[in-house]
């Protein structure tokens, strides 16, 4: 596997060549929200509306649980998983919260952005230590 020099980086779950043919299914089930018709089906019946794609059972479950950050480490695109937070109606926050490690509620991610978000130290390249000023 081709190393990419944002492999590194914590967090970054990029949509390269290399993750975007595993999620190709996964991208095509959250792209279909856009339709009204297809938000009425899967929101009926969620379990039957994923039996129409051929999605992981880890894809599938990430779904059903809303575990917005598993969806994007199994190939999903953020943009298309936001489409699933857009048909719970609710507001970007809670997927942002969910994706946080640790995992913040609505509420505790509001208050960490007021208070000017996640600190950079420890957050640049994996194997950095928090404050060890190093900027990799």
């Amino acid at each position: 596997m081709t190393v990419r020099d944002y492999d590194d980086v914590p967090g970054t779950y990029v949509l390269d060549s290399r993750t975007y043919r595993k999620g190709y299914h996964l991208n095509m089930m959250l792209m279909s929200l856009n339709a009204a018709d297809s938000r009425a089906k899967f929101a009926a019946d969620e379990a039957g509306y994923l039996a129409d794609y051929q999605l992981t059972d880890a894809q599938r479950d990430a779904v059903l649980e809303r575990r917005y950050l598993d969806m994007l480490k199994l190939g999903a695109n953020v943009y298309y998983a936001f489409k699933l937070v857009s048909h719970d109606r609710q507001p970007p926050q809670v997927m942002y919260g969910k994706m946080a490690q640790p995992e913040m509620s609505f509420e505790e991610f509001q208050q960490m952005m007021i208070s000017g978000g996640r600190p950079i130290d420890g957050n640049r390249r994996i194997g950095e230590t928090k404050g060890d000023g190093n900027n990799g």
